[in-house]
């Protein structure tokens, strides 16, 4: 068996006797990188964000950050990761860091690693230095999208310093050698084993062999991400026996664009569709801001968000809007199921345990007229309360077709099929809107929580129809 390293700052570093279950955080503070922070163990603060090397969109090779408290140490085998202290030193400081430093946008410091970190990324974004000077309250003239800190908070400082470090960034010079990384190959995928007090993290090299370890380990946690089993480890202390990571197995990281459909690879990171699809999906162009963070997304993947089953997550409801389905594979072979009827009950569907999903696919052409509404406390970085998700065809002033995907509502994610038939074949007019807004409050069995009361939940679903058909304006097709 190979010995499992890790490259932490340029230096190759042993992985064993780290624990299937121990975190990338937990492994930089015992080695000493004590920069990355943990302030919420769950990925939603952002102190312990770190650089990682992946295969680039424009570039062979960019840095991403990632929340290092989400992650397990043994998914990094063979990988590259920098940390705060491989940016610069007290007495070279790295531009970001120079740039936080002058401008104050620092105070008690324990956030400012993970800001430092999740800023050099965007930093180094290859496509950023094409931006043509234009700046608006969330992109700045050096090309800096503010999207790329969503998932860092501050309790101190307050954010317009860091928003001002973050728009005075320059360029990479030419000698970087972050820089210069990105000419050279991404880190390969190892094929891994870690084992340690009986339990055991397995990273197979093929689909086919991962199939193979599945059905032999019925009970095995599937990761990706981690961003939701890092949650469960971290907070309910949550573990398990075996662990098989499959985000990167090459046939669930393809993405395919055919006459009369999109196919999309399940472990294919949100960043990387939603930069490789550069808008081509509108509804998904307007899902991928509002999901989590930007160090979420940079991990998180369709796949994981259907295999886990949440009733709230938010790629469902866009995905049944979009009238897609879930390609399914297992010992018996590939299945297509209609995302409708993929999900059972709660957190359940018809994927056996001995199945994982290839890919969704979603159909072409795709409905001219979309919307995703998300009602949350915070406007990034939260759980939904409701989430719904339009997608109408309106020809010659009548609607032609209609798909409504909810959460928030129900046990699992659902389509609003009343709401639909209300729609279908009516003037897309406010008469008939009001009455299907009407119908849409009726859709669920939304639940008081402590997110929200279900007469909120209702009245926002009907909201949400009537704000769809406000935004509409003139711009509808006839």
């Amino acid at each position: 068996m190979v010995t499992a390293r890790i490259t932490v700052n340029g230096e190759l570093i042993p992985i064993s006797p780290a624990a299937p279950t121990t975190t990338l955080l937990e492994f930089l503070r015992q080695w000493g990188f004590t920069g990355s922070k943990e302030g919420c163990a769950e990925g939603e603060c952002g102190a312990c964000s770190v650089l990682l090397a992946r295969p680039g969109i424009v570039g062979r090779t960019e840095w991403i950050a990632v929340n290092a408290c989400l992650i397990p140490v043994a998914a990094l085998d063979g990988q590259e990761v920098v940390t705060a202290e491989g940016l610069g030193t007290p007495e070279a400081l790295h531009p970001v860091q120079r740039e936080i430093a002058i401008r104050g946008g620092s105070q008690c410091g324990y956030c400012t690693p993970g800001f430092v970190c999740s800023m050099a990324a965007e930093y180094y974004r290859p496509d950023r230095a094409s931006a043509d000077g234009s700046a608006d309250s969330e992109h700045g003239p050096n090309g800096f999208d503010l999207h790329a800190l969503s998932g860092n908070l501050c309790r101190c400082t307050g954010y317009r310093p860091i928003r001002d470090a973050a728009f005075a960034v320059g360029a990479p010079e030419a000698d970087d050698p972050l820089a210069r990384r990105g000419a050279a190959a991404p880190p390969e995928p190892v094929p891994t084993v870690l084992e340690r007090d009986g339990r055991t993290f397995v990273r197979p090299a093929t689909l086919s062999e991962a199939l193979t370890l599945l059905h032999a380990h019925p009970d095995a946690v599937v990761v990706a991400g981690c961003t939701d089993w890092g949650v469960e480890v971290n907070i309910r202390a949550r573990r398990a026996d075996y662990v098989i990571a499959i985000d990167q197995l090459p046939e669930l990281r393809v993405l395919r664009v055919e006459p009369d459909h999109l196919e999309l690879g399940a472990a294919l990171t949100l960043t990387e569709l939603e930069r490789r699809l550069a808008g081509s999906v509108p509804l998904l162009a307007e899902l991928f801001p509002q999901f989590a963070s930007r160090l979420i997304r940079n991990t998180a993947t369709l796949g994981g968000n259907l295999g886990t089953g949440s009733p709230i997550g938010d790629a469902a409801p866009v995905l049944l809007a979009l009238g897609a389905s879930v390609l399914v594979t297992g010992p018996a072979g590939e299945r297509e199921v209609d995302l409708a009827d993929y999900f059972t009950g709660y957190r359940r569907s018809v994927r056996r345990p001995d199945e994982l999903i290839r890919a969704v696919r979603i159909p072409r052409p795709q409905a001219r007229l979309c919307g995703f509404h998300k009602i949350a406390k915070r406007r990034f970085d939260d759980i939904s309360s409701v989430a719904v998700a339009f997608a109408i065809e309106v020809e010659g002033g009548l609607v032609r077709s209609a798909r409504i995907g909810l959460g928030g509502v129900a046990e699992t994610p659902i389509r609003a099929y009343a709401t639909e038939a209300a729609l279908y074949g009516r003037p897309w007019s406010p008469e008939t809107v009001e009455a299907a807004a009407q119908v849409l409050e009726t859709e669920g069995t939304p639940l008081d929580d402590h997110r929200a009361s279900a007469e909120f939940r209702r009245a926002m679903l009907g909201q949400s129809l009537r704000e769809m058909y406000a935004r509409s304006g003139e711009e509808v097709p006839v």
